[in-house]
């Protein structure tokens, strides 16, 4: 496997990409679905109030700021909501590959994640009438044999790890076209920010969150710093956690901040991968 670094390079001149990101993750992975350490129903009704409540006011978010983005669904969440996922595609943004119920990819061998492939992708198309192009590894990790199973599903790009802050080529040998990588951050995770912390855990019993303001001031510099330097950024946010209704005066506050500049080129996942496999002569990236 070879890695190969991109340097930027933005359609019509603009001097910085961003690339806004939503994992649908709903009420999915282990905690959520089997008889866990939570051991309640109350953790399953905050994964769902993510595609049965937080979803929608994120849609109208986007579209009040003419905004487009990628959503990484799990097949799971497409299944069970499938009303609210089909208006993600209706508004115009795109579905990407996430795992049929928040997988590890790195503890399945390569037949199961090609059976978990295999059932996503017919959901997408049965619920949602489109093939995925982009992939995010739910837990964050790779197998040694996933890179060989996005290729054989013709996934043309993966946000999944977080090798650099400029899109990058990851080559699964010299007769295939490679697959384009582009990294994310753990500092646009909003779970690390308003989501929970437990380290240290003080008061005693008592999570805690960083304040809004603080977390909106450390997003814009996370924005600025990297569209002034000319790279690319994503965001790993979850509609559960940053679609609430104080949440989404945050996100509002920082899409507000974003769209002050002129430079910046606002792009779905996909758009992106395209573009890279255009510049590095990869046809035009179709």
């Amino acid at each position: 496997m070879k890695i190969e670094r991109m340097a930027p390079l933005w359609p019509d001149n603009k001097r910085g990409c961003m690339a806004l990101a939503f994992d649908l993750d709903g009420p999915t992975g282990d905690a959520m679905l089997t008889d866990s350490i939570w051991g309640n129903p109350e953790y399953y009704t905050f994964g769902s109030y993510g595609p049965f409540r937080a979803l929608g006011r994120l849609l109208d978010l986007l579209d009040d700021f003419k905004l487009p983005a990628t959503f990484f669904v799990p097949a799971y969440v497409v299944e069970h909501w499938p009303k609210q996922c089909a208006e993600i595609v209706e508004r115009g943004h795109e579905v990407g590959y996430h795992g049929y119920k928040h997988e590890s990819f790195y503890v399945l061998e390569r037949e199961e994640q090609l059976r978990v492939m295999e059932k996503s992708k017919q959901i997408l198309w049965n619920f949602l009438g489109t093939e995925a192009q982009g992939f995010r590894t739910p837990s964050g990790d790779w197998h040694k044999d996933t890179l060989s199973v996005l290729a054989e599903f013709g996934v043309t790009y993966s946000s999944s790890m977080r090798g650099d802050d400029r899109p990058y080529l990851v080559h699964l040998n010299e007769n295939s076209r490679p697959l384009v990588e582009l990294p994310g951050k753990w500092e646009l995770d909003d779970y690390a920010s308003i989501a929970y912390t437990r380290a240290p855990n003080f008061p005693a019993g008592q999570d805690r969150t960083a304040s809004y303001k603080l977390t909106l001031e450390n997003w814009s510099y996370e924005f600025d710093g990297a569209m002034d330097e000319g790279l690319f950024l994503t965001t790993l946010f979850h509609p559960k956690i940053t679609g609430k209704p104080g949440r989404i005066l945050l996100l509002e506050k920082l899409l507000e901040h974003m769209c002050a500049r002129d430079d910046v080129w606002f792009a779905r996942g996909k758009e992106v991968a395209d573009w890279v496999l255009k510049v590095k002569g990869y046809g035009d990236g179709q």
